[in-house]
């Protein structure tokens, strides 16, 4: 009985598991209060970027993510709807040589929420599908795409009804 208890408290903890992720572009110095300057991974040589304010895409527009081995290490591949598809392919082929810089948050606590990655565009990318190598932990990767998924779940279960 004790071990149905936990087992059901731990199930409903990933179930209430959430993350934010925003996706920002990288931007020439521009209009004062437009921009900002972000220090971006790697932690132990961090270099900075200039990105614009405002997010192209959230996680409120993602279908699903998970998490990939990837040479030695991990990747989070991150697949957006039909509408932020067609952002993420006009931002890619607008601003090859930019970077996406994106930024998480898994769980409530502040140190839970980062700059994580900053991938060179190099392509257009169509389809709507984005891997990346996070700066961050296997653990901590894990509780990001737990609570991806589960946001997701929930904005596509209140669009249903």
């Amino acid at each position: 009985m004790a071990l149905a208890v936990l087992c059901g408290c731990q199930t409903d903890k990933k179930n209430k598991e959430v993350s934010a992720l925003r996706m920002h572009i990288e931007a020439n110095t521009g209009v004062v209060g437009t921009t900002q300057a972000v220090s971006v991974p790697p932690r132990d040589d961090p270099v900075l970027i200039t990105i614009e304010k405002e997010p192209i895409l959230t996680e409120a527009s993602l279908i699903q993510s998970r998490v990939i081995d990837s040479h030695g290490g991990i990747a989070i591949q991150i697949q957006f709807d039909e509408s932020s598809a067609l952002v993420l392919e006009q931002y890619s082929a607008a601003n090859p040589g930019k970077h996406f810089v994106i930024w998480g948050q898994w769980g409530e606590k502040a140190a839970n929420a980062r700059w994580i990655a900053a991938p060179l565009i190099t392509h257009r990318i169509p389809g709507g599908e984005l891997s990346f190598t996070p700066d961050m932990s296997r653990e901590e990767a894990d509780r990001l795409v737990l609570g991806l998924n589960n946001v997701s779940k929930k904005i596509i279960k209140g669009q249903l009804q």
